[in-house]
């Protein structure tokens, strides 16, 4: 399973309504996030149509090595092939909220972010990153969806480390404080005089949407009912051994074409990647 079976299944199923497979979580927001989440994982696994509970199991442990929690990256990992982050926002131009996990242009099995059973669900040092990011509003409509892999999308590791180093160093270079070692920006013990109450410094990342950063490629139609973009690298599309799957499929909704985008690195250089948009 890869990027171009979970679009095939989006276009041969075309949903807007999610449906809660279960009532786990009694918070709106929280609800609308996993619905997301679970047609997420319909669309990879091809389990939209699945008739009962059961089979929907069965298909997603075919498809995927690991489902994540809500405190550790990534949310899906397809068993030898991408992993996944699923990201809900409620208004069209809203940025999304990273929490203390900076953007990632490629998911590390060494990362200090990683839970264990991610590093041990299968034998991988590294996977590519797409960042599924939907528009959902109270009524749980889907009203925009799109795809970007991490690596097309944001600055590699180095860029947000080198910032985080340079806070912690930062933080505990102030004198006269006792510094706990944390993997957050910073932990200071023994604040009053009992000892008893600490501080915690927490990074709090966040970045635009991808409709906002690939602006100058893609404009969603507002008069559309759903909206739907995918943005793949030339050198990842060609690895993609069923794309022609997709460029076989008539459909007046479906549009590919060849674009330029900016590398995150440095925006001065353009890559080769294709636009896929879907929208009805």
């Amino acid at each position: 399973m890869n990027i171009i079976d979970a679009i095939i299944t989006l276009i041969r199923h075309p949903v807007t309504h999610l449906v809660y497979h279960d009532d786990h979580n009694s918070n709106r927001a929280n609800q609308a996030g996993y619905a997301l989440e679970q047609y997420i994982k319909d669309l990879f696994a091809d389990s939209l149509d699945c008739p009962t509970k059961n089979e929907r199991i069965q298909r997603h442990s075919q498809a995927f090595s690991y489902c994540g929690n809500n405190n550790n990256p990534p949310d899906i990992m397809l068993r030898n092939g991408d992993a996944v982050e699923v990201k809900k926002i409620q208004s069209p131009n809203a940025d999304l909220a990273l929490n203390s996990s900076h953007p990632k242009a490629k998911l590390f099995a060494d990362s200090s972010m990683i839970a264990t059973d991610c590093k041990n669900a299968e034998n991988w040092t590294q996977k590519d990153l797409i960042y599924a990011v939907g528009v959902v509003n109270d009524r749980s409509k889907l009203k925009h969806l799109c795809m970007v892999y991490g690596e097309d999308y944001c600055a590699d590791e180095a860029c947000y480390a080198r910032i985080k180093s340079t806070i912690k160093q930062g933080v505990e270079s102030i004198s006269g404080v006792e510094f706990a070692s944390t993997n957050e920006l910073g932990r200071i013990n023994r604040i009053d005089p009992l000892g008893i109450t600490y501080l915690r410094v927490r990074g709090m990342w966040g970045i635009a949407n991808p409709w906002k950063v690939f602006d100058y490629v893609y404009q969603r139609d507002f008069n559309k009912s759903f909206n739907f973009m995918c943005i793949i690298n030339e050198q990842k599309w060609q690895t993609l051994t069923n794309r022609q799957d997709l460029l076989d499929i008539q459909d007046n909704n479906l549009t590919i074409r060849d674009v330029q985008i900016q590398n995150p690195n440095n925006p001065a250089e353009l890559k080769n990647a294709k636009l896929i948009v879907y929208s009805r």
